[in-house]
């Protein structure tokens, strides 16, 4: 997108200046005329939409339902999402319920092309839904253009609490982090936990992430990291080891005040004060 996001600092410091003037920057953004011209489009053409192959062979509505679902990069492969749609979510065999990443269930619930379901394209206040996630998953995308970490951060604030929502267990839900690349990068550094751990037995993940945050936050129920405070501070975390990590301190910024106290400590363990 066009639009170009304010992030003049980067790590904690500049994750507390975009919350502050985060909805300003989102009314910007939205108004800007690459996503009027966008959204323009999309309300004029999806109520005419009524099956899968009319949706993926359409390249400018295609891309703001997968942009709206945070499945930008499926751009290209109308065949799989193709498949995606036209099965539905019915029936639990379906292609979308068998994937890992949940998105693609929620993309085939939203627009019912498979069988025995209502296409929901024509309904009243579909174009609204659809526009308004994609409006706040482009705008994660235009802060991810400067800064790839505040977009995981934005993305894990506005996923893991609709997650927590959902009903689902809290073995499902951990499953479901696991199987997500921007929120497993996300809990690794909140957690303090190496990128190393994707390599192991899924079922071993699950038992070092949900120990690892008993440890550090003294719950592993994803609906408790979710909420209030502790959600804060695992955004606080994943920022500041990520800055550390990048070496992109700045003066009395987080970051570098925590490398200060660990030297004049004698701290070896630098990540360890953050827990």
């Amino acid at each position: 997108m066009s639009y170009s996001v304010a992030l003049p600092l980067s790590g904690y410091a500049g994750w507390k200046m975009l919350t502050q003037t985060m909805e300003r920057q989102k009314a910007a953004f939205a108004e800007s005329a690459q996503i009027q011209t966008t959204e323009a489009y999309f309300r004029k053409k999806i109520g005419s939409v009524t099956s899968a192959q009319d949706l993926v062979s359409d390249y400018r509505l295609l891309s703001v339902a997968l942009g709206a679902f945070g499945l930008d990069e499926d751009i290209r492969s109308t065949y799989f999402i193709r498949k995606v749609l036209s099965e539905g979510t019915t029936d639990p065999k379906s292609f979308a319920n068998k994937l890992t990443d949940k998105s693609y269930q929620a993309l085939s619930a939203a627009f019912g092309f498979g069988p025995g379901e209502t296409p929901r394209t024509s309904e009243p206040g579909f174009a609204d839904t659809i526009l308004k996630k994609f409006e706040t998953r482009a705008f994660e995308t235009a802060v991810g253009a400067q800064n790839d970490a505040m977009r995981i951060a934005l993305n894990a604030e506005r996923s893991l609490p609709e997650m927590a929502a959902s009903g689902a267990t809290n073995n499902t839900l951990w499953y479901q982090i696991i199987g997500s690349e921007p929120l497993s990068a996300y809990m690794q550094g909140a957690l303090g936990l190496p990128d190393s751990i994707a390599a192991l037995d899924v079922d071993r993940q699950l038992d070092i992430y949900k120990a690892k945050a008993r440890a550090v936050f003294g719950s592993d129920a994803v609906a408790q990291l979710a909420s209030g405070k502790t959600m804060d501070k695992m955004t606080r975390n994943y920022l500041i080891r990520d800055q550390i990590e990048n070496g992109t301190t700045v003066a009395n910024s987080p970051a570098l005040q925590i490398l200060q106290v660990s030297r004049a400590s004698g701290g070896t363990n630098i990540l360890s004060l953050l827990l």
